[in-house]
């Protein structure tokens, strides 16, 4: 039986569109280092005794999956700090405009909801940081939180402060361990 070449080329279009209609679009270079967050994690971990808190710990919950046209990672978290619930919703991407990527945190519940976590995110290989406040030497302590991946179920978190933003000293550390 002869087909159609009309019949063959519909065929041959619907196996190459196949991806984008079953929403299996593929990420851009700069977004698959995103990918390594994808799943659900959970993070256990310690605040030290440093001069500006008291130690604790604390237990992070972090459900992470592509948005619908898989430019967004959106990543909810339900957190414990020393007692303390916190529930956030994240969003990482990357800006085609500025070149970066940024991190955005909501939160529902134990921050306040008018005051949004918004930072610029610096990707090198495995280690990723968010930089929150930055350092004014005398006025101000700087803070960011440094993420080192171990493929590909484990990653190793600090929170780090500094008084001039060169040199940082961990107040939080703990580790995330894949659970899918």
């Amino acid at each position: 039986m002869k087909i159609p070449a009309w019949l063959s080329l519909i065929g041959v279009a619907a196996v190459a569109l196949a991806p984008a209609l079953a929403g299996g679009q593929t990420v851009s270079p700069e977004l698959q280092k995103l990918d390594i967050s994808v799943g659900r994690w959970v993070f256990h971990g310690q605040t030290l005794k440093t001069a500006s808190g008291k130690p604790g710990s604390w237990t992070w919950n972090e459900d992470c999956a592509w948005s619908p046209n898989r430019l967004y990672l959106q990543c909810a978290f339900s957190n414990v700090w020393s007692g303390k619930a916190v529930e956030s919703l994240v969003v990482d991407t990357y800006n085609t405009r500025d070149h970066g990527y940024w991190h955005y945190e909501l939160y529902a519940s134990g921050e306040p909801g008018n005051h949004p976590f918004v930072s610029r995110m610096e990707i090198k290989g495995n280690t990723w940081i968010e930089y929150g406040r930055q350092a004014v030497p005398g006025k101000t302590v700087g803070e960011r939180i440094v993420y080192r991946w171990d493929p590909p179920s484990r990653v190793h978190v600090a929170i780090e402060t500094s008084p001039n933003g060169v040199d940082w000293e961990a107040v939080d550390e703990g580790e995330g361990v894949k659970q899918n």
